[in-house]
Order: C-alpha cells, then sequence, then structure tokens
C-alpha cells in the first residue's frame, strides 16, 4: 500500500508543474490537481501552518483518504491511523485577475494568462477548501467583472467559470482599477494581485498603498516570461506591443545589455518599494512549478493569525 501512495503522490506532483497542468482542458480539474499535488508534498514542506492544524488521530475506516494517514505511527504499532485536524479563522481573499493583453505573451508552452489562469484558479480553490472567503477581480484598463467574496463550496463553480471566460485584448491601467477597487472594498481582507505589472511601476505602487492605508493585507504575483527578463533572442526580429499594436525591427544583440539593465531596474524597483511597504511579492517565471506561490500565500496566511 506504502508504495502505491507514494506512486500517487509523485503523480499528482506532476501537476504543479506549469507545463502538465496546461495539458488539461478543465479549470476545475486543473485546480483541484494543482491543490492536490501540493498537499501531497506538505509533510516535506518547511512551510507549515496550512489552513487545518493537527488535533488527534483516529483509526482508519473504509473510506478514508490515505494522504492523511500517519505512516510513523503505522512504523511503530502495525496498524493505520488517521490524523484529524481542526480548521482555523476564516479569511476574506480577493484574487484580482490582470487579463490585458501583455498577458497573452509566451515564448514557451504557457502563455502568462494561461499561468495566470490556473494559479488564481488554485488559489480559489485552496480559499474555499480552507473555508476562506474568496473574491475575483477581473481587470484591463477597467475593472471588468468582480465577485464578492464567499466560502461556500458551490461558489467555487461561479469563480472559475469567470476566469475561463476572461477576455485578454486592453491596455493595461493598473493603478486605477486599484484605486476603483479599494473604494469599494468595505471590510478588511487579503489583496492578491496576480499579473505582469507592465505598468508605470510609481503608479502601481501608489494603488496598492491605498489597499495598505485601508489595513488590507496585500501579496503580489508578478508574472513573467523567461524571454521578457534574458533577452536571449538572436536574428533579426520584429516586435509588436500586445496592446498598441506598435511594431519595431531590431537585432536583439545590439540592444541585449541596455534592455537587461532596465529590466533589472523594473524588477528591482517592486521588489524593494514593496518590501518597504509590507507589501509581499513573489516574481513567478511561467515555467515556476505552482507550489512556489502557494507556499508564498501559506506564509502569508501564517503570518495574519
Amino acid at each position: 500500500m506504502a508504495k502505491t501512495v507514494a506512486h500517487r503522490s509523485q503523480d499528482l506532483r506532476r501537476y504543479l508543474l506549469p507545463e502538465v497542468a496546461a495539458t488539461l482542458s478543465n479549470l476545475e480539474l486543473i485546480a483541484r490537481l494543482v491543490v492536490e499535488g501540493f498537499m501531497t508534498g506538505l509533510h516535506k514542506s518547511p512551510y507549515h501552518g496550512f489552513s487545518i492544524e493537527f488535533s488527534q488521530h483516529r483509526p482508519y475506516m473504509a473510506g478514508d483518504s490515505l494522504r492523511f494517514v500517519d505512516w510513523k505511527v503505522y512504523g511503530r504499532t502495525d496498524r493505520f491511523y488517521i490524523k484529524q485536524f481542526e480548521e482555523e479563522t476564516n479569511l476574506r481573499s480577493y484574487l484580482l485577475l490582470d487579463t490585458s493583453a501583455s498577458m497573452q505573451y509566451g515564448s514557451g508552452q504557457v502563455k502568462k494568462s494561461d499561468y495566470a489562469a490556473f494559479l488564481t484558479a488554485a488559489l480559489a480553490y485552496l480559499f474555499i477548501k480552507q473555508r476562506d472567503a474568496a473574491g475575483l477581480v477581473l481587470f484591463d484598463d477597467q475593472v471588468r467583472e468582480i465577485l464578492p467574496p464567499r466560502s461556500v463550496p458551490s461558489y467555487l463553480s461561479h469563480i472559475l467559470h469567470a476566469i475561463g471566460q476572461a477576455e485578454f485584448g486592453k491596455d493595461t491601467q493598473i493603478n486605477r482599477v486599484l484605486h476603483q477597487v479599494a473604494e469599494r472594498l468595505k471590510r478588511r481582507g487579503l489583496i492578491v494581485l496576480i499579473s505582469d505589472l507592465m505598468d508605470e511601476p510609481e503608479k502601481v505602487l501608489a494603488g496598492l498603498k491605498h489597499f495598505r492605508h485601508d489595513k488590507h493585507e496585500v501579496l503580489v504575483f508578478h508574472i513573467m516570461d523567461r524571454s521578457e527578463a534574458d533577452f536571449a533572442f538572436g536574428g533579426e526580429i520584429q516586435f509588436e506591443d500586445l496592446e498598441s499594436g506598435e511594431r519595431v525591427k531590431t537585432q536583439p544583440r545590439y540592444i541585449r545589455g541596455a534592455y537587461r539593465e532596465q529590466i533589472q531596474k523594473f524588477m528591482n524597483y517592486y521588489k524593494l518599494n514593496f518590501s518597504n511597504n509590507r507589501i509581499d511579492y513573489q516574481l513567478l517565471f511561467t515555467d515556476t512549478p505552482f507550489d512556489v506561490a502557494i507556499n508564498e500565500y501559506l506564509l502569508k496566511r501564517k503570518r495574519l493569525y
């Protein structure tokens, strides 16, 4: 039985890889497999404080999930016992998903928009599984849809449907959108921004500081494609701005050094200024396994309680 459980655990954890998750077409299935893949590795993780705390053991009964079997106890007693847990305090979370045109870029198997959608879906699944209230905001140059936070299991399908039906293809106005959303929120909670942050950094920071001023906690997942950072293109290439449509033809080797310097300043600005304003920040490339983001969220949640 132990070998079977280990094989299933390894199989589930494959879905933490974005390119594997992308082979599935059902967003709810992706969300569930990503979260379950993460949970199978919790016992190896240095990040404690998942939504539930260990309470006590009880004997294994037919139909119980094998992932809660305490194998150390089995090794000592040759009997199967299940770990029972007790729930923590609920949290209100708002997932802000950037659906602007720049999110449609991708040089590999997974576009930024796909990665962001998978991550948002997995976090919504995780929130509601924890009995936390999950809400969703879709935006580009303006707010396109708002689903207020709720914790009932049936609400997940509404969130996933909205993510799945989101249209990517407008300009970015993150600053204006953040201020609009902040004005509408009457109760404090956790703001989770999922975006490539392709806007003026000073304005993005100003929008997020509005949330902090209103006593919200803020967590930012900065989504980027590897090629946006290393600019490892060759030959002569025509680049097109996905938002403005402007095109420029150039040979990357002549501008690579200057480009990398500017993009590093761009990322460093966010990292430094978010830290100075108590805004949690995690840079995620589209080939980064999803457990990095989930771990970051759990660390944030643990600090709140």
